[in-house]
């Protein structure tokens, strides 16, 4: 029978408490259950067999025997011993001796379970204050155990003479210590410190990546990682290498309420540098982005991409970027509206960039102004800009642009959706040129209306299991005035011209506020799409057509003549398996292909390929570069469980040449990644040759962190950034 009983009960009641299967209330929060129980009232020492088990304000032991005198607060358990703390903590032992309320003691055969994965033994322990726990001739490891024989070795873990976790601070310290790897000594610490798996983010020393490059030799990254709060931390990676001299690198980032901010920042000595390889240079630079709320509607914020020297974010491969963007701005918005103003600075890293002819916009303003009452008469629009350049070197100007904007949709009985659109702007350009002297000042002005109508006709078909069928004839009309284009406005940010399946069917195709599409002209095409429950498959494909040729329109836009290139994009999205798109941009009357894109993104388990292929014809490359095709490839296999290889290539194929490869192969597991990588760059640039680098990172991993859905060691050939 099961009977509750005080501590400070009559001696009668307790006399009869010794039964198997007892319950026993020991005083304050102390609660015995066991299968038969013995108070000794004159001593006050309760004994208890079988099962034992007691729940002392949170902390529970378990134990086949157990005594506790109530006098020194001292209990002594032996036999399948497991003590857990109020956060959940155990600890098992073959003998235990604890006293104050169960907080201090020691233990014999001591193993504890630490966070979800952490297990510490040891041949003895104490535990002092309540939070020391002190482990002699110990070993810890955050990995899993296999239970299996032959498979209880974990994949590392630290020897120690002592260890000493401290649960208020999670910290574990190991004096005398030895890092093993599968079973083999590979490195001695007289002290060594880190968190306990139950830490989320703490300071400390991070795993090195350590190589050898052609550019800069061998060399070592160290990084430290400060952890400043739950939404502050910062992170200081020095590099030291052989011939590249030495580079101090530090990250900065904070998060808040609706907005944060993250700052990097390096400064580099390389005593091999410039052409020569044998001149002192000083490099640095400065990346960083932030958001930052003023009220409800109102916020500022900045974009920063700053470097001393062209080749040094490459050189050290912090980023393969070549135009770099900084921005700072204040904006507002209400409902629909929005209102903001900019300013920017360009730096080109390019050997052909001249900066000094970079224009610099400040300040750009613009403003959308959307009522948010619905009305019948249709949807009204009003856009202001105003931008003004100014440059170093060559002609600077300033612009004020307003638009106004009508649309009315309409859907007929059969299925019909037409659109109708009104829209009317004007431009003023104030132009400064400085040579030749004395400098020529200029206003220009301009105006232009247009009127379109927008045709489309959806045919669905819907089909069992979820699957439907959308076949779409889409055709446009619109009416504008020739003349919109008058000679001597600037072209600022309407050179890259081109023609594709996303502004196809937009009324005005043209990037920017400097041209204008003027004259009468139409677009026609057609969308079929395949809905399924998991994904769709889509076709678009579409021409414009010009009542007569417009001069702005050059032959490397597919706009020139009075009928367009044939575009077009076919897709296939089952996510997350397979994304293919392929777009293609021909000539019609020639048969030539100006553009023709493929990408392909495949994700199985942990294996994952990403393909893209390029071809643009000399006519299709905008800025004056030559023609381009390239393949792009990167490959990460999941060979078996948790080892994985990758490789990835960049490829010129109008040349013959590779333009960079990497190679490798990695293991990553809860409890440790590693990786090895070659990689070659065969371009140059002045200063930078053809290079080739061998990586190695080891990461060990202390607490439940995610396995990666693939590996993410290597760099990504696709974007060259990391940022």
């Amino acid at each position: 029978m099961n009977r509750a009983l005080s501590a400070l009960a009559a001696a009668t009641l307790i006399a009869s408490a010794v039964e198997a299967a007892e319950q026993k209330q020991l005083g304050g929060d102390v609660l015995l259950q066991a299968d038969q129980a013995e108070y000794d009232v004159n001593n006050k020492i309760v004994t208890a067999h079988g099962r034992v088990e007691v729940d002392y304000d949170g902390r529970i032991l378990m134990a086949d025997q157990l005594s506790y005198d109530q006098n020194t607060d001292v209990m002594t358990a032996s036999g399948h011993v497991s003590v857990m703390d109020a956060k959940g903590n155990v600890a098992f032992a073959n003998h235990v001796t604890m006293t104050d309320k169960m907080r201090d003691g020691a233990l014999e055969g001591f193993k504890a379970l630490i966070g979800t994965n952490g297990r510490l033994a040891a041949v003895k322990a104490t535990r002092e204050e309540g939070r020391f726990t002190t482990a002699y001739r110990a070993a810890y490891t955050p990995c899993k155990i296999c239970n299996k024989p032959g498979q209880r070795t974990p994949l590392w873990e630290v020897k120690s003479y002592r260890i000493v976790h401290d649960q208020l601070k999670h910290r574990i310290k190991f004096h005398d210590a030895t890092l093993e790897v599968l079973g083999v000594p590979v490195l001695y610490t007289p002290y060594l410190s880190q968190p306990d798996p139950t830490v989320r983010y703490t300071s400390g020393l991070l795993m090195p990546d350590v190589g050898t490059s052609s550019t800069i030799g061998y060399f070592a990254k160290i990084p430290y990682y400060i952890a400043m709060s739950p939404s502050q931390d910062a992170t200081i990676e020095p590099l030291v290498s052989t011939h590249g001299g030495e580079v101090l690198e530090g990250e900065y980032r904070e998060r808040w309420m609706q907005g944060g901010m993250w700052l990097q920042g390096s400064v580099g000595f390389n005593p091999n540098g410039g052409i020569s390889l044998t001149q002192d240079q000083v490099y640095s630079h400065l990346f960083g982005s932030g958001r930052i709320p003023i009220d409800n509607q109102w916020s500022t914020g900045f974009d920063v991409q700053l470097t001393s020297d062209q080749t040094y974010l490459k050189r050290y491969d912090i980023s393969m970027l070549d135009r770099l963007t900084t921005d700072l701005f204040v904006q507002g918005e209400s409902g629909r509206s929005r209102f903001s103003v900019d300013g920017y600075f360009f730096q080109g890293l390019r050997p052909t960039d001249d900066n000094r002819t970079f224009p610099v916009p400040l300040p750009l303003m613009q403003l959308t102004y959307i009522p948010e009452q619905r009305s019948d008469l249709g949807q009204f629009r009003f856009d202001f800009s105003s931008v003004a350049l100014t440059r170093d070197m060559g002609t600077d100007d300033q612009r004020a642009s307003a638009e106004l904007r009508w649309r009315k949709p309409f859907i007929t009985g059969n299925g019909m959706l037409i659109t109708l659109q009104a829209d009317a702007r004007g431009d003023v350009y104030h132009i400064t040129d400085p040579a030749p002297l004395p400098a020529n000042d200029r206003f220009i002005e301009r105006g232009i209306p247009y009127v379109a109508l927008d045709w489309r006709w959806p045919f669905v078909s819907s089909g069992s299991n979820g699957h439907s069928f959308v076949l779409e004839p889409i055709g446009q009309i619109v009416y504008a005035p020739y003349g919109g284009n008058p000679p001597g406005i600037p072209n600022e940010d309407s050179n890259d011209i081109e023609l594709d399946e996303n502004n196809l069917f937009s009324f005005d195709q043209l990037p920017g506020h400097d041209l204008v599409e003027d004259g009468p002209h139409a677009n026609a095409g057609l969308r079929a799409d395949a809905i399924f429950p998991y994904g769709h498959v889509e076709a678009l494909v579409g021409e414009s057509f010009r009542w007569k040729p417009d001069p702005i329109f050059a032959s490397d836009t597919g706009l020139d003549g009075t009928s367009s290139d044939i575009v077009g994009r076919f897709s296939i999205k089952f996510p997350p398996y397979i994304d293919l798109t392929h777009r293609i941009d021909f000539d019609e009357d020639t048969g030539t292909v100006r553009r023709n894109e493929v990408y392909l993104t495949g994700t199985y388990g942990r294996s994952a390929m990403q393909v893209s292929y390029v071809q643009l014809a000399p006519s299709a490359v905008t800025l004056g570069l030559n023609s381009r095709e390239e393949i792009n490839a990167q490959f990460d296999v999941n060979l078996f469980k948790y080892w994985q290889a990758f490789a990835a290539i960049q490829r010129d194929l109008i040349a013959g040449e590779m333009i960079n490869t990497e190679y490798g192969f990695g293991y990553e597991d809860d409890c440790l990644a590693i990786s090895l990588a070659y990689r070659r760059k065969y371009t140059s640039e002045p200063s930078l040759p053809p290079s080739t680098a061998i990586l190695l990172r080891i990461g060990l991993k202390t607490g439940d962190q995610p396995i990666q859905p693939f590996s993410l060691f290597h760099q990504d050939i696709f974007t060259y950034n990391r940022y």
